[in-house]
């Protein structure tokens, strides 16, 4: 009788041993892979510039037009919590890749400013052509 108890302790121990280490190992994999995940994030965040403000490009294409036609204003921006420009264009926001649509009437100098919850800003701007 004594060696049934045995026998039932020990299994009862061997099946607890058994769900710990897979408990264990489960949670060690969740864990890899979290970091395998913010790693490439870490990475990613790097190529686009890093962590803090800034504009990556801003340009039109094309950036001569004729009288009444239409270009593309791009931008790329990366830690901007607000985005606009001047002259006024409607539909902006913070994006790492972003094109709108102006109909200049004249040579205008566009400038994009970026922000962030900081309050520090930066700009760059760019000149829409008009052909003769």
């Amino acid at each position: 009788m004594m060696w049934v108890g045995l026998v039932i302790v020990a299994a009862l121990l061997y099946d607890g041993w058994i769900f710990y280490s897979r408990q264990n190992g489960s949670r060690k994999a969740v864990q890899a892979q979290a970091d395998k995940e913010l790693n490439q994030e870490r990475k990613t965040i790097d190529a686009y510039g890093g962590g803090g403000l800034k504009i990556l490009s801003f340009y039109a294409a094309p950036g001569t037009i004729a009288r009444g036609g239409q270009t593309s204003l791009c931008y790329s921006v990366t830690g901007a919590k607000t985005v606009r420009m001047e002259p006024a264009v409607d539909a902006v926001w913070p994006a790492l890749t972003r094109c709108v649509q102006v109909s200049p009437k004249k040579e205008t100098e566009y400038k994009l400013i970026a922000e962030d919850d900081a309050g520090h800003s930066v700009t760059e701007n760019v000149v829409v052509k008009l052909r003769p």
